[in-house]
């Protein structure tokens, strides 16, 4: 293994996102960044009104983790355990890799949709967007056979389908037009193809014991961990490990493409990760969402906070609307920027690093800890929602504070 490749490796975890989000907020504190400005006077404040958000959403305080499974929720009817509920599952790993196989395809179309795109649903009659709007489309798609090569087992996801998913078939099932515009459109079918061209040429690792799929990496983790226990830490690792090559190749460090992780010239280090700074995004908001699959397999999840939060606008948003963040040029809210603009890359690694912060405020209101209170519950309480709320209260279409250019497969 050449240094690089070592270096490389050295950023595919979470404790790489979070020590580099941690090195920005300092320079941050520091006041030594270029694009913005920390005021952390406003976090208690920030703080309680999450508190406040996730009172009204979850009055006990019994908050489930921020996942995935929270989308598939309408009006407090579970769409997925309906559907769960009718299928026969002849063992608790089978249905483990259809939730897997939902998963993984569910969040791989998740990035922004945009403000315009909406999903009719059938069945409550609500046009519904952004990131609910993405999932109830997806879990259409999952719960008709869509991404299955077997009629009679629709409720799975074939690598073989995937390999050859085109734009114009997910803009079918994601009811795309020219008055509905997705965007990413053609990314995301991209990315999908990826998926299921590198899950069958890994039979070692998607298809232990049934044809390549995606779900297939649940008995790959199992395997590889040896225990009923794993901390949540290893999923993310196994994720980035595997599902990596997919990832559109912003940066590859020696033969190691690293996905989302991005240039940054105020992020100082001694070997060839200088400057280099992790998010893991999607990657990391997979993470969340198998755990639940894991338990319901019998597998005991430990240190949930052993992820971070997770860079994106909605969370990034509630720091500058909040006021936490400021933009040194405030003209700069007016402007579009690409995802791997220096400031996009400054604002998605503060959110990581002040998440930390907003949490530890929050667990001390309610004189909780990271055990009883885990950061995957903070975040769908929480700081999602307060800045889906910030969001609306200053502009009327909710957008976020700054525009990002997605190409489908970051936020």
């Amino acid at each position: 293994m050449t240094a690089d490749t070592a270096a490389a490796l050295s950023l595919l975890s979470a404790q790489a996102v979070r020590t580099r989000a941690q090195q920005m907020l300092a320079l941050g504190l520091d006041d030594r960044l270029p694009n913005f400005r920390i005021d952390l006077s406003l976090l208690e404040a920030t703080a309680e009104r999450v508190l406040v958000v996730t009172r009204q959403a979850y009055p006990s305080l019994d908050v489930p983790f921020h996942s995935r499974w929270r989308h598939f929720v309408v009006n407090g009817e579970d769409r997925f355990a309906a559907i769960a509920a009718k299928a026969t599952w002849h063992d608790a790993a089978v249905r483990a890799r259809a939730e897997f196989d939902l998963a993984i395809v569910s969040v791989f179309l998740d990035a922004g949709a945009g403000s315009q795109w909406r999903y009719s649903d059938g069945e409550s009659g609500q046009r519904i967007g952004r990131s609910e709007g993405l999932a109830l489309a997806s879990l259409d798609m999952f719960a008709r056979g869509a991404f299955s090569a077997d009629p009679n087992d629709p409720l799975r996801v074939d690598a073989s389908v995937l390999a050859q998913l085109t734009a114009e078939q997910l803009a079918q099932g994601f009811q795309v037009t020219d008055a509905n515009p997705l965007v990413g459109l053609d990314g995301r079918a991209a990315l999908l193809r990826r998926l299921g061209a590198l899950a069958s040429e890994k039979p070692d690792v998607f298809a232990r014991h049934d044809s390549a799929r995606p779900g297939g990496l649940f008995d790959h983790i199992v395997a590889q961990n040896g225990s009923d226990t794993l901390a949540a830490s290893q999923i993310l690792s196994a994720l980035l490990m595997e599902l990596g090559p997919i990832w559109p190749s912003r940066i590859v460090l020696g033969g190691i493409p690293l996905g989302d992780c991005w240039r940054h010239p105020a992020i100082v280090a001694s070997d060839a990760t200088n400057g280099l700074v992790p998010l893991h995004k999607l990657s990391q908001w997979l993470s969340y969402s198998l755990i639940e699959p894991l338990q319901r397999a019998g597998v005991t999840v430990s240190d949930i906070d052993g992820l971070t939060g997770l860079a994106e606008y909605r969370n990034g948003g509630l720091f500058v609307d909040s006021g936490i963040l400021t933009l040194r040029d405030p003209a700069q809210l007016a402007r579009a920027h690409d995802a791997g603009s220096e400031l996009v890359v400054e604002w998605r690694a503060l959110t990581v690093a002040l998440l930390d912060r907003l949490a530890a405020a929050v667990r001390g209101k309610l004189n909780m800890n990271a055990e009883t209170l885990p950061l995957a519950k903070i975040l769908e309480g929480g700081s999602w929602a307060t800045g889906r709320v910030l969001a609306r209260e200053k502009r009327p279409d909710g957008s976020p504070p700054i525009t990002v250019t997605s190409d489908g497969t970051v936020f």
